[in-house]
This record gives C-alpha cells, sequence and structure tokens, in this order.
C-alpha cells in the first residue's frame, strides 16, 4: 500500500505541471478560478503557422538529427573497440563521459566560444560548432546506452565467431554486432534528441539570434514584454513533451516487438 502511495504522489508530482501546461494552452482566460474560463484550440491553431515558430521547430528537428548522426558514428564503433578490443581504455572513456555533467554546460559554452574565436574564427557563430558542441555534451547518453547493449548481447562472442567466419571488425561490427544492439541505439538516440531540442545553454551562448531554435524562442517570448504571449508557450512546452513522449512510445513498441519476434524464432 505504501508503494502505491509513494507512486501516486510521485506521479501527481510530475503529472501537475504538464496538466496546468496542457490547461493553459487550451485556456480563453484564467483569472482567480481553479479551472479555465473557457478553452479554445486557437492557440494551437495560429501557433505553428507563424514563420518564427516554424523555423525554430526546423532549426531543432534539424539541429537533433545532425546531433544523433554524429554521435552514432563516432560513439558506437568507440563503444565497440573499447568493449571487444580495449576493454582497459573503458575506465578512461567513463571518467570522459562525467565531464559534461561535472561541468556546467554554460562554462563549456564559454569555454568553447573563447577556443573557437582564437583557432577557428570561420566557426564562430555557425550551426555546425553548435552541433558539434551539443554532440559533445550529449554523447555519454549514446555511449552508455550502446555500451549496456554491447555488453548485453555478447558482442565479444559475436565479434569472435565473425573472426572465425573471416569477417573484418568492421564487417563484424556493421553486420553482426550492429541489429544486435539496435535497440541500445535507438535508446541513446532518443535520450540525444532530447537533449538537443531542449538545450538552451549552448545555442544562447554560442549561435544566439543567428540560428533561434525552439529553446531560444521561447526564452524570448518569456522575457519580451511586447511578444510575450504565455499561452503560445504553454502551447510548446506540451507539444516537445508530447514529441518527446511519442518517440519513447515508438521505440517501446519496436523494442517489444523485436524481442517478440526474436523469442519465436528460437522456440
Amino acid at each position: 500500500m505504501s508503494r502505491r502511495i509513494l507512486l501516486t504522489l510521485l506521479g501527481a508530482y510530475f503529472a501537475l505541471p504538464l496538466l496546468a501546461a496542457l490547461l493553459y494552452s487550451l485556456a480563453t482566460r484564467w483569472t482567480d478560478t481553479p479551472l479555465p474560463d473557457g478553452y479554445t484550440l486557437a492557440h494551437w491553431a495560429k501557433l505553428f503557422t507563424k514563420p518564427e515558430v516554424a523555423g525554430a521547430l526546423g532549426r531543432s528537428l534539424l539541429l537533433a538529427a545532425v546531433v544523433v548522426a554524429v554521435d552514432i558514428l563516432l560513439v558506437v564503433p568507440a563503444a565497440y573497440w573499447s568493449v571487444v578490443h580495449n576493454p582497459r581504455i573503458g575506465s578512461l572513456i567513463q571518467t570522459i563521459a562525467v565531464i559534461p555533467f561535472a561541468i556546467p554546460w554554460v562554462v563549456v559554452g564559454a569555454g568553447i566560444q573563447l577556443v573557437t574565436a582564437s583557432v577557428a574564427p570561420q566557426l564562430f557563430h555557425t550551426f555546425w560548432l553548435l552541433a558539434a558542441a551539443t554532440a559533445a555534451i550529449s554523447f555519454p547518453f549514446m555511449y552508455w546506452a550502446v555500451e549496456s547493449a554491447l555488453l548485453a548481447a555478447g558482442a565479444v562472442q559475436l565479434s569472435e565467431a565473425a573472426a572465425t567466419c573471416g569477417a573484418s571488425s568492421a564487417q563484424a561490427l556493421v553486420r553482426v554486432v550492429m541489429p544486435a544492439i539496435r535497440g541500445g541505439v535507438v535508446s541513446g538516440s532518443l535520450l540525444v534528441v532530447a537533449t538537443a531540442m531542449n538545450e538552451f545553454a549552448l545555442a544562447k551562448i554560442l549561435v544566439g539570434v543567428s540560428f533561434e531554435t525552439l529553446p531560444l524562442w521561447s526564452a524570448r517570448q518569456f522575457v519580451s514584454r511586447t511578444l510575450s504571449d504565455p499561452n503560445a508557450l504553454a502551447v510548446v512546452t506540451v507539444f516537445t513533451f508530447g514529441f518527446l513522449f511519442a518517440l519513447s512510445a515508438l521505440v517501446v513498441r519496436l523494442g517489444r516487438g523485436r524481442v517478440t519476434t526474436i523469442g519465436r524464432t528460437f522456440r
């Protein structure tokens, strides 16, 4: 009973702010009553027809896609090499993976800005600098998910079996190991997408208004006295949560279907 009460309280703690944002995104007016005075879909209908909102959403999705691609291309081979060929460097990679959480991202952004301004000024205030920095701070999510999937799938044994059949390390990774760790790669990608779409500090410091993402647009709306639209901010909050929740549900569904297929195959 105590466990159910605790789970109920925890669920209410996370659900109530989201419910309040949802009600506010649908409210016509909300004065001194517990619930809005009326409801409308006008805020949802007009928000994404605004060019600046559609552009900010597109830039956020582009950033997330590029960051996911970079992290997959760099992290998956590194994790595979660490687990299969050189386990001794695993502790070093784990230490490096903690750095983005030990140092505030504002400090990381300021450091990248100072170094870029003196070493590669052509990258200053560009999308590619933001993408590289976001990939650097989000790679731990990809690495931990892929490493766990490699260990669970028995990547060492799979690689040894592939090598016995004459496959190289690259062939073993692409043709044998990758299909076995697909769930880990997808889960890591989901975490990277969530980080990229919601990152504010790095985007504010590295690109600012030159590449306005959805969090930057939301912050500009929040602090502006003339452009502020609380209902629009509520719509963006609920939309972002719903988008990431839908991706999570899709990942779970695909993973469950794959497990069921594998189970039927080996019966």
